[in-house]
């Protein structure tokens, strides 16, 4: 008892330290330049909320602020407040019975993104319903009700079906086999074996079968049971189940590690919608998960890569997982990938949840990211790639200022973020360019100053006012 006690103040010390860190990031870039927004000032009154919380000892995440009702509780579809939040291959998050409307007509499209889409599998949003709900409660909102899928209804006949092959997974390999490949199907088609498999002892069962000495031997068997899984951890209720097995990550991660490139890539959605949980992504990334889905990213084929940045970016949400994921080179692998227009999209959206620590910005500057950064901004007319790539700009250039002059010698020579001011681009990649012109334009001012006054005092006999006499300009 005592050291679990010991443990848990440990633990409340720790996310006292990163909420800190978090805060006086927030809070710098509040008074550093013009260059902030309410979305900022809201962070940090949230974090700050946060650490009294946890001060009194009952933490809990902050919650939105504000009257109406945040864009990002709107379903893009609709307009209107989500009821069933999900998140769609491409990272953005539609109400479940819109974005399922839109891919049933056969579109395999994200409809504001319009990238191609990997996989059809809608992840619960499991943050931003808790946040609705919240915020639902807080301004006497009535919290929409959750539409139930077609097919979520558990009959006599899918538990008796279910009885049977768990009877035949237990038999011969043959049956086995036959069993793991039907338990497969139905799991994918059938939303309510989701359901009455987490409710039975079918998933100690698949975990067990894969632990075994056939499964390590048999590829086709390994595959149809980890595809099973993926499709089992879409069900709200069997993020938890799964994860709280001692057998289920410790196989998962063996089995990326070792895995065919088809299974390895099943493991990484696995592990991404396992992740909707924030305690099963620090326990992910605890295990050991990281390592093996860089690997993953730098070997795999297109879609696989894919999968494995979905499940870096989820895990990186937490604090902890960025610290780690840092530590074991993530930033270089990253800055390597987009160097060759490599998942550009998705591997920025990473750096820029990275951009919050500071080992990151200090590693991103060393390796060189201004430049590809640069180049990304004038080759590409993705709105999100852009923002990113300035947000992340900016963090390097808060962190070290000697990167502006980078940013100098592009301006005269391209004027890639002027022309960003000026062109259609998002309010916040628009801040976040205009701060950094701001810093640059300031650097050079205090530079020329500089300048001015070290030969004042050598010469002796110019004008001490020589410094004042030089304009700002980027030549």
């Amino acid at each position: 008892m005592a050291e679990r006690a010991v443990d848990e103040t440990d633990q409340c010390i720790k996310q006292a330290v990163e909420l800190k860190k978090e805060l006086q990031r927030l809070v710098n870039s509040i008074i550093d330049g013009d260059d902030y927004s309410i979305r900022d000032t809201n962070e940090a009154i949230g974090v700050l909320s946060s650490l009294m919380k946890l001060k009194a000892g009952k933490y809990v995440p902050y919650r939105v602020h504000g009257g109406d009702v945040p864009l990002e509780f709107k379903c893009p579809l609709s307009g209107e407040i989500m009821s069933d939040p999900v998140v769609l291959a491409s990272g953005q998050t539609y109400d479940r019975p819109h974005i399922q409307k839109w891919l049933n007509k056969g579109n395999r499209t994200c409809p504001q993104t319009q990238q191609c889409l990997s996989h059809t599998v809608l992840i619960p949003n499991i943050l931003v319903r808790e946040m609705i709900s919240e915020w639902c409660k807080e301004y006497h909102v009535e919290l929409p009700q959750r539409i139930p899928e077609i097919g979520e209804h558990v009959t006599e006949l899918d538990r008796n079906n279910l009885n049977s092959l768990l009877e035949k997974m237990s038999s011969s390999l043959s049956e086995q086999k036959a069993a793991a490949k039907e338990l497969r199907m139905l799991t994918k088609r059938l939303p309510s074996f989701r359901a009455v498999i987490g409710e039975s002892d079918a998933i100690p069962l698949l975990l067990n079968l894969l632990s075994s000495d056939i499964a390590i031997t048999d590829t086709s068997l390994q595959e149809d049971l980890i595809t099973t899984l993926l499709n089992l951890s879409i069900h709200d209720d069997n993020k938890r189940i799964i994860v709280e097995n001692p057998l289920a990550i410790p196989l998962l991660i063996h089995y990326l590690k070792v895995g065919a490139i088809e299974t390895r890539r099943n493991i990484a959605a696995t592990l991404f919608t396992l992740s909707a949980l924030d305690s099963n992504k620090l326990l992910i990334g605890k295990s050991g998960a990281f390592k093996p889905l860089f690997d993953l990213l730098e070997e795999g084929n297109a879609l696989a890569m894919k999968d494995a940045a979905q499940a870096i970016f989820i895990l990186c949400i937490a604090l902890e997982n960025k610290q780690t994921a840092v530590s074991e080179g993530v930033v270089k692998l990253i800055l390597s990938k987009i160097s060759n227009d490599i998942l550009v999209e998705e591997l920025l959206a990473i750096l820029a949840l990275l951009s919050s620590q500071e080992e990151a910005v200090e590693e991103m500057g060393k390796l060189g990211a201004v430049s590809h950064l640069l180049t990304i901004l004038k080759k590409s007319n993705c709105p999100r790639t852009k923002e990113n790539c300035v947000a992340i700009l900016y963090d390097i250039c808060l962190k070290d200022p000697t990167n502006l002059n980078d940013i100098r010698l592009d301006e005269r020579k391209n004027n890639t973020l002027g022309n960003m001011l000026l062109e259609g681009e998002t309010s916040r990649a628009k801040r976040k360019a205009s701060g950094i012109l701001k810093r640059a334009a300031a650097s050079t001012r205090s530079l020329s100053q500089h300048s001015a006054s070290s030969r004042s005092l050598s010469q002796r006999s110019a004008s001490s006012s020589s410094g004042s006499q030089h304009s700002v300009s980027w030549n």
